[in-house]
């Protein structure tokens, strides 16, 4: 079990997205989608700091004002050449467990975000990573991955494709033989069928509903809130159920084969 080693949340963002441009600054319930994002990792109590992982363009200098406000550390970097842009924050801000976090999961969840650092801690040092999605049985949306520096260090080294430079841990998956894995599971029922993150106008109008009913009156509100209010408003889940799980890492590794 490790104990007393710097944890980081490291947030990659850019306003930059082929499906759903300026996303990441989406205004509602009084704040951008990354700010929501920002709130919910702070509840998170295993954290040491948070970090935004932006781009070095123009054009994201508004994610890095947001993180200004909200008084975290920031790192800007490559553009297209994500896994680069996370190892470099990482080293920067001598972080030494990484939990990974998308600004397009507007529900991440503290209670996953901690079960799964306390599963890394106490699975070491046997464990590399510690994921709930292989295979997923959480809402998507809820993913989380933890792993360690050195880890994202010998990605970062030896990643090759496209696919493993534009998706920070899809090196660590492909190669079982160097890392070592673990997988949490929803045990009460599989909840992967439902889909809440945000790629596209209709995933982006769900995120405003539900945060119109739950935000107001409970900011913090948790993941099975979220739950209760589909399982009382099935129309609310079928506004995007229609679109395939992580169709866009399916679709840049498609290009590579």
């Amino acid at each position: 079990m490790v104990n007393n080693m710097n944890i980081s949340a490291i947030i990659q963002a850019r306003t930059g997205s082929s499906r759903l441009p300026n996303k990441t600054i989406e205004f509602f319930e009084g704040k951008t989608l990354l700010g929501h994002i920002i709130q919910r990792v702070k509840l998170c109590k295993s954290l040491d700091s948070i970090i935004l992982a932006t781009t070095s363009n123009y054009s994201d200098d508004c994610l890095s004002d947001i993180a200004k406000k909200e008084k975290i550390l920031i790192y800007r970097g490559s553009e297209d050449d994500v896994l680069d842009r996370y190892y470099r924050a990482a080293k920067e801000f001598g972080t030494e467990i990484i939990v990974r976090i998308t600004s397009d999961d507007p529900f991440k969840d503290p209670t996953i975000v901690d079960k799964a650092v306390d599963f890394f801690q106490k699975l070491q040092p046997e464990i590399d990573i510690v994921t709930n999605y292989l295979p997923p049985t959480y809402p998507e949306g809820l993913d989380i991955e933890v792993f360690s520096f050195s880890a994202l260090e010998k990605a970062w080294q030896e990643a090759r494709k496209q696919s493993e430079r534009e998706h920070v841990s899809t090196y660590i998956y492909k190669n079982s033989s160097l890392f070592q894995h673990f997988n949490f599971i929803h045990k009460e029922s599989d909840l992967s069928h439902l889909r809440w993150t945000i790629d596209y106008a209709a995933d982006m109008e769900f995120t405003k509903r539900v945060y119109a009913e739950i935000y107001p009156h409970k900011p913090d509100f948790s993941w099975k809130d979220v739950l209760d209010l589909v399982n009382q408003f099935p129309d609310l889940q079928a506004m995007n159920s229609h679109i395939i799980r992580n169709e866009g890492l399916k679709k840049s590794e498609m290009l590579e084969s």
